[in-house]
């Protein structure tokens, strides 16, 4: 049985923590911040951070098959980036408007809206020469609106020709190639970012990992608000996490469910694969078919059921992502991890180098 859409998965982990966003800022160098992907996907480079005992070991990504045992399994997330990114005009004064989708609900969306002071209910926006128009029906804090799409036609057709994508605000440089934003096995159209744990990987590379003997399944979860929000409150607590859909068919949680029975290796690529397991396992206790949406909030002091380690990029100071790798491996040994990787000139976030957390 398949569970509603509709239904929010909201985790309540541990209402006496008291940490501060501060506590997770660290100093990094703005010329550490990848502008632009490798040519070579698997060339990165990749910090193994073994959990229990802190030792730090420096490869390159193509090594990643020598850290994986026959039996693992690998689960990624194989949502697509859609060009999510419009810039449009509002009707009747021409003010320009950049509106970035969220969250999809049959023809309303979730937004982000830049210049949003002049978007007011019933306002109508204009993208192209018309072909889309949205309509605001639902006015929310924080630059959040939800607009009615108005188009003819099938939209993701017409969102090909006028939406952009969406690259995250710290790269400057113009991608030359769309497609290197996505993972090689982006299939499921609804994201506003892309998983960039799994940029790293080839169809080569995959081709090595299940010839070890590596299990390898999918999710889905758009990436939206929920992911990419920076936080503006002190109180790590006081952060609203938006939710995000997600989707773990019945035979990906059968053999989940199979591989905890039999004690092997669940490792998750990226840190929204991590959510959606997560999620699926702190609400059931199990792996399930689920098709629903999620606001968990991973931070130090979660504790961990259902993956054992994690392949994962270099995230932003005070983000939730680097919080949940705290979760994880320990703040210690993240930001210990963390300055290692900013002395050897590793790259950070979306384009950047990775990490695998082992759970050794």
């Amino acid at each position: 049985m398949k569970c509603l859409k509709s239904t929010i998965l909201t985790v309540s982990i541990q209402e006496d923590f008291n940490m501060k966003t501060s506590e997770f800022d660290f100093d990094l160098p703005k010329e550490l911040i990848a502008q632009t992907p490798l040519n070579d996907r698997t060339q990165s480079k990749l910090l193994i951070l073994h959990k229990n005992s802190g030792e730090i070991e420096h490869r390159h990504f193509y090594d990643i098959v020598d850290q994986l045992k026959p039996g693992d399994v690998l689960v990624r997330n194989n949502t697509r980036v859609i060009p999510a990114r419009l810039y449009g005009t509002k009707e009747g004064t021409g003010a320009h408007v950049e509106v970035l989708l969220l969250k999809q609900e049959n023809d309303i969306w979730e937004c982000l809206v830049g210049n949003a002071k002049v978007v007011k209910l019933n306002t109508i926006i204009l993208f192209g020469e018309g072909e889309l128009k949205a309509q605001c029906v639902e006015v929310q804090d924080k630059g959040i609106r939800k607009f009615k799409m108005i188009y003819d036609g099938i939209f993701y057709e017409i969102l090909e020709k006028l939406g952009n994508t969406p690259l995250p605000p710290y790269i400057k440089e113009k991608l030359e190639d769309p497609e290197r934003y996505q993972t090689v096995y982006a299939k499921v159209q609804g994201s506003a970012a892309a998983p960039t744990a799994g940029l790293h990987f080839t169809e080569e590379l995959f081709d090595k990992i299940k010839k070890k003997g590596v299990e390898i399944l999918d999710v889905t979860l758009h990436i939206g608000l929920g992911t990419f929000k920076p936080m503006d409150t002190e109180e790590v607590l006081d952060h609203h996490m938006h939710s995000e859909f997600f989707i773990m068919n019945e035979e990906t949680a059968a053999r989940l469910n199979l591989a905890k029975k039999e004690g092997r290796r669940i490792i998750a690529i990226g840190t929204t694969s991590t959510r959606v397991l997560e999620s699926v396992m702190k609400k059931y206790g199990t792996f399930k078919a689920c098709t629903e949406e999620t606001d968990i909030f991973i931070y130090p002091g979660y504790k961990y059921e259902a993956i054992d380690a994690l392949i994962t990029n270099f995230h932003l100071p005070k983000s939730t992502l680097v919080m949940l790798v705290c979760a994880l491996a320990g703040k210690e040994n993240i930001f210990k991890a963390y300055q290692e990787a900013i002395d050897r000139q590793y790259r950070f976030f979306s384009f950047g180098d990775s990490m695998f957390i082992n759970n050794e």
